[in-house]
């Protein structure tokens, strides 16, 4: 397997990033993640985002930034990308368990989970799991595809073409290709450090998508949890929007308007409201 790295340009990316370097052991793996606070007198709530297959800590700092005065943000390298060790299991629970030690090695009391795409489906088994105390969840686009149902919009071809390409040095303009409407730092974040994402990591998540059904556990997520989902996504469709509605009656359930799957990069702005007010709300 082609060894994952990070290039001294990408380094240079967290000099402009206003969080610190946390470290935790689950068992073997060392886990890493960027913490937005945990000081002295530190008393917001923390929240762990959890981000999606492809997107390391620093991908999400556009987020985390805007959520600072709300709670204590906590951006988790998952196994296997940025500077997390590469696991032996990429299932959920296996994630779900990076996340229990992420919450007690930080000593974390009753701290929000908030996930994107795969960070999704891991916030939900994790609250279900109930073995870490949590305060509510949100979860943003969380694939929908499992066992009979119609498989994941983006082929695991296309991921690892996208490897390939950061591996070959891959820069802003031609991710835009792909990603037109993305704000141009997340599109230069994008380009440094997708090469920091291990092949096997992208393609046993990939293969998780279609053999792990998120309706497993969606039904038994603890209250309050919020479902957000991009508009035009691909992934939660109008079908996805009604089963979650109808199998989940606590739930609420709210959509981005003029969004696809990646929902905080194809608009910024509407997406980020809408994840402060579910913040807010599960705040009171």
């Amino acid at each position: 397997m082609t060894e994952r790295y990070i290039t001294q340009p990408a380094l240079a990316d967290l000099a402009d990033v206003p969080a610190t370097s946390r470290w935790i052991r689950n068992g073997t793996l060392r886990l890493h993640a960027l913490d937005y606070g945990g000081g002295p007198g530190d008393e917001r709530v923390p929240l762990l985002l959890l981000p999606g297959i492809t997107s390391p800590a620093v991908t999400m700092d556009f987020v985390a930034r805007r959520l600072t005065d709300l709670v204590r943000p906590i951006v988790p390298d998952i196994r296997g990308r940025g500077f997390s060790d590469d696991g032996d299991d990429y299932g959920l629970e296996a994630y779900a368990e990076d996340t229990e030690a992420w919450i007690e090695g930080l000593g974390l009391d009753r701290p929000l989970l908030a996930g994107h795409s795969m960070g999704a489906r891991i916030a939900a088994v994790t609250a279900v799991r109930a073995k870490a105390a949590v305060r509510g969840t949100v979860l943003v686009d969380p694939p929908m595809s499992g066992p009979g149902r119609d498989p994941y919009p983006t082929t695991l071809p296309a991921f690892l073409g996208q490897l390939e390409q950061a591996r070959r040095g891959t820069d802003a303009d031609e991710v835009a290709k792909a990603w037109p409407r993305w704000p141009r730092r997340e599109q230069e974040l994008r380009a440094r450090w997708l090469v920091s994402c291990g092949e096997e990591a992208l393609t046993e998540t990939h293969r998780s998508f279609e053999s792990e059904d998120f309706f497993d556990w969606w039904p038994s997520v603890p209250a309050p949890t919020e479902l957000i989902h991009g508009a035009d996504s691909p992934v939660v469709t109008e079908a996805g929007v009604r089963e979650a509605a109808r199998t989940h009656l606590g739930a609420r359930l709210t959509p981005v308007p003029d969004a696809g799957h990646m929902v905080f990069w194809d608009n910024p702005e509407p997406a980020l409201d809408v994840l402060r007010d579910a913040l807010r709300a599960q705040l009171d």
